[in-house]
C-alpha cells in the first residue's frame, strides 16, 4: 500500500475511533456515551469495513511479527453478554494464530492469590512481535472485586494495607505499570464494550431460548445483573482514573455488534499503521549469500 493511500485510510478509520476515545484528558462521563451508537454506518457498510480491517490487520500484523520491537497489548473489558469473545473471534480472523494469544482471566487460584493482583496477568504478556489479547484483565481486581467487597477479604493482603484508599492506589498501580509497559515497546489499547442493560436483557433471553448456547448462560449472570448500577459506577470510575495518552480506554457502543467490531477493528489498525512498520532489510553480505543459493537452487533443475 502506498504511503497516500495508507494516509488516506489511517484518517478514514479515525472518523471510528476518536469519538470513543478516552485518553485522560478531558472529563468522563459514562452516561453520555450511548451503547446503541452507530453513526451513519449501516450493517451493510459496516461489514465492509470489518472485512478491509482484517485484510490491513493480517498484513500489519506479519509486519509487526517480523519488525521484532514493538508488542501490542489489547485489554478487553464488559459487563457478561457485552460480545467481547465474538468480537475478538471475528476482529481477528485469519490473523496468524503464531503471533497472536488470547488469555481469558476467570476466578484466581490460589497460586494466583499468593501473589500480587496483577501477577498473573503480568506472566502473559505479548512478547515482541507479538499481539496479546487480554479476555477480561487486572482491572477486574477494581470491577468485580469492588463490587463485591467479600472477594478482597480473600486476597490475603495485609490487613493495615486495605484501607479506603485501596482503589485509587490500585488505579495508580497500573497506570504506573502501563506507563512502564508504553516506555519499553507494548502499545496498549483498552476496550470497554459498553452494552445496555435492555441489550443484556435480550441476550440473556436469546442464550436460554437456543439450546446451542445454553452453556454461556449460569444463574450467577442474574445475581450479578442485579448490581448493573454499582458496576456502571465501577466502570465509571475505573476509566475516569486509568484512561491515559499511552493507555487510553475505548468506550465502545456495543448493542450493535456489527457496529462494536468496525470501532475495535479500526483502533487496533490505526494504531498499528501508526508505528510505521516496515520488514527487516538484509545487508549487502547476505544479498551475496542469498545470490549464492539461488543459483545453487536454480542449478538443481
Amino acid at each position: 500500500m502506498s504511503g497516500n493511500n495508507s494516509s488516506s485510510l489511517t484518517k478514514k478509520l479515525k472518523s471510528y475511533v476518536a469519538p470513543f476515545e478516552i485518553d485522560g484528558s478531558r472529563e468522563f462521563h459514562l452516561k453520555s456515551h450511548h451503547p446503541g451508537e452507530k453513526g451513519d454506518l449501516d450493517k451493510e457498510r459496516a461489514n465492509k469495513i470489518i472485512e478491509a480491517n482484517r485484510d490491513r490487520l493480517r498484513d500489519l500484523q506479519e509486519r509487526l511479527y517480523a519488525n521484532d520491537r514493538w508488542s501490542l497489548l489489547l485489554i478487553f473489558q464488559g459487563m457478561d453478554a457485552a460480545g467481547k469473545d465474538s468480537a475478538i473471534e471475528s476482529v481477528f480472523q485469519g490473523v496468524n494464530p503464531q503471533g497472536c494469544e488470547v488469555y481469558s482471566f476467570k476466578a484466581p487460584s490460589s497460586k494466583e492469590l499468593d501473589h500480587d493482583f496483577m501477577w498473573r496477568s503480568t506472566v502473559c504478556l505479548p512478547e515482541r512481535g507479538r499481539i496479546g489479547i487480554f479476555n477480561r484483565s487486572y482491572y477486574e481486581e477494581c470491577l468485580v472485586v469492588r463490587v463485591h467487597p467479600e472477594i478482597l477479604a480473600k486476597q490475603r493482603i495485609p490487613a493495615k494495607l486495605v484501607t479506603k484508599k485501596i482503589w485509587r492506589e490500585r488505579f495508580e498501580d497500573i497506570s504506573a505499570f502501563e506507563r512502564y509497559l508504553a516506555r519499553n515497546g507494548t502499545v496498549v489499547l483498552k476496550f470497554f464494550l459498553n452494552v445496555s442493560k435492555d441489550e443484556q436483557r435480550q441476550r440473556f433471553l436469546d442464550r436460554l431460548e437456543d439450546k446451542s448456547k445454553n452453556w454461556k448462560f449460569a444463574m450467577g449472570d442474574i445475581a450479578e445483573r442485579a448490581l448493573w448500577d454499582r458496576y456502571q459506577s465501577a466502570y465509571q470510575d475505573m476509566i475516569r482514573h486509568t484512561a491515559s495518552r499511552h493507555a487510553p480506554w475505548h468506550v465502545v457502543p456495543a448493542d450493535h455488534k456489527w457496529f462494536a467490531r468496525v470501532v475495535i477493528g479500526s483502533t487496533i489498525v490505526s494504531a498499528l499503521d501508526a508505528l510505521d512498520l516496515k520488514y527487516p532489510t538484509v545487508d549487502k553480505a547476505s544479498q551475496r549469500e542469498f545470490a549464492k543459493a539461488r543459483s545453487i537452487l536454480k542449478q538443481e533443475n
